[in-house]
Parts: structure tokens; sequence; C-alpha cells
């Protein structure tokens, strides 16, 4: 039986059996109305799991062996709790075939990017034909171009020929990462929006129903007033 508070000397089961405690029927049900794989989960959400990691404190091999159970809480506390530095992309290649949830992937294609792994791993995971996989690069793009900010623009865009080649997968998860992918570049300055908007433009103009709808959905989005207004906004900052 895991201690009744939480320490960052808890070991994996440890850890694992205070989730147990804490799980839900009630909540696994609700979670599956929203897409998540609840095959093996305990019904415990993300806003007990985040405070929880950060009590846990980051510890690589733990990570490692939550990851291992196959556990969903155990697997979202080992990605909130992982020590970037010490992800490897073998590492990253090993979990993929655990990805079931877009949920699950895309916290770990956050991790990946905190990693610095993007440039190895989003060409890869987008060859991918694995649903979760794909979506995954995607996903890296996405978070990547909104924080990985030291990045150069030039190294962003590079990843639009990929979003490109794959605007036509029409599975779920991937037209929709594949979306939010090209959107967040769209966002990510007035350097990025031109090539990206670009880009939507010629997939709207598609015949493929489905890079229409993700060209046409990000036209909206990269024309919108707001964003227009924000991007001016972040312009004027850098320039001052």
């Amino acid at each position: 039986m895991a201690p009744t508070e939480p320490s960052p000397d808890w070991t994996a089961e440890q850890a694992i059996t205070h989730l147990q405690l804490l799980g839900s029927a009630h909540n696994v049900e609700g979670m599956g109305r929203y897409g998540i794989e609840t095959s093996n989960a305990l019904g415990v959400s993300n806003a007990v799991l985040r405070p929880l990691a950060r009590t846990l404190k980051r510890n690589h091999q733990r990570a490692i062996d939550l990851w291992a159970s196959g556990i969903r809480e155990a697997r979202l506390l080992a990605l909130f709790s992982e020590e970037p530095k010490k992800v490897t992309a073998e590492q990253a290649r090993a979990m993929a075939p655990g990805f079931n949830s877009w949920e699950i992937v895309d916290h770990a294609a956050d991790l990946f990017c905190d990693a610095g792994l993007v440039d190895e791993l989003i060409p890869e995971f987008a060859a991918d034909e694995r649903q979760f996989v794909r979506r995954a690069a995607f996903a890296m793009m996405a978070w990547g171009a909104v924080h990985l900010k030291k990045r150069p623009d030039a190294d962003v865009l590079a990843w639009l020929p990929l979003i490109e080649d794959h605007a036509t997968d029409s599975r779920n998860f991937v037209k929709k990462a594949v979306n939010w992918a090209l959107r967040q570049i769209g966002k990510r300055s007035m350097v990025c929006h031109a090539p990206a908007l670009e880009l939507a433009e010629k997939l709207a103009a598609s015949d493929d129903k489905t890079a229409r709808w993700i060209g046409r959905d990000a036209v909206k989005e990269l024309t919108a007033e707001k964003t227009l207004a924000r991007l001016a906004s972040k312009g004027k900052k850098r320039q001052a």
C-alpha cells in the first residue's frame, strides 16, 4: 500500500497503488465520451494527475516504469513527470506502439518537443502509417510552433511540405492534427503566416475532401481579424 501522502521517493508501484485508490468508474465512462481510450483506465482526471506529478517531481526511471504498466493514468503521470533531457529518440520509438489515444499522443508530443527530438522524430513519425504515430508528428509541429520560441521560423516552415503530403489522410485523428499544425504554424509569426496561409488556400481548393476541410478551416482562422491583430501585436513587440 502506498503511503498516504505522495512523496518524490515513491516508486512506480507505489504511485500506481495511489492511482488505483483515486480511480472512479463514473469518470471512466465520461472519458469515453471524449474519445479517450478507456480499456485500461482508472478514471483519474488530468486535474488530479498534474498536481500529483509536481509533488512526485521528475524521475526518469520511475517514468519508464510507469509507462510500462500500460495503465492510462500511469502513462500520463509518466509523461508529466519524465525528465525531458534524458528522453532519447530510441525511447520515443519504443513508446510509439503504445500510442492508442489522442490524449496520450498529444502529451507525448509535448514531451518529445521539450526533449529536443522534433528534427529526428517529426519526419519519421509522419511517414509511419499507424494513425496515432502519424498524429504524434503533427502534434509535435503544433506544440513546437508555439513553444519552441528560440527556433528560427525557417525551421518551423520546413514542416509545411509534410503537412501538404499528408493532408489527404482522412483518418479523424490524423486530419485534425494536420489542421492543428497548419493553424499553429500560421499563427506563430508574420513570417510564418503568409506561407501557411498560402498552403491553406491551396488545400482549400483541392479536389480531395479531407485536404479541402483542412485548408478551409485553416484559412478561416488565419484570416480572422483576431488572428491578424494578434500577429500585428507580436510584430510590434519584436521590433520594440
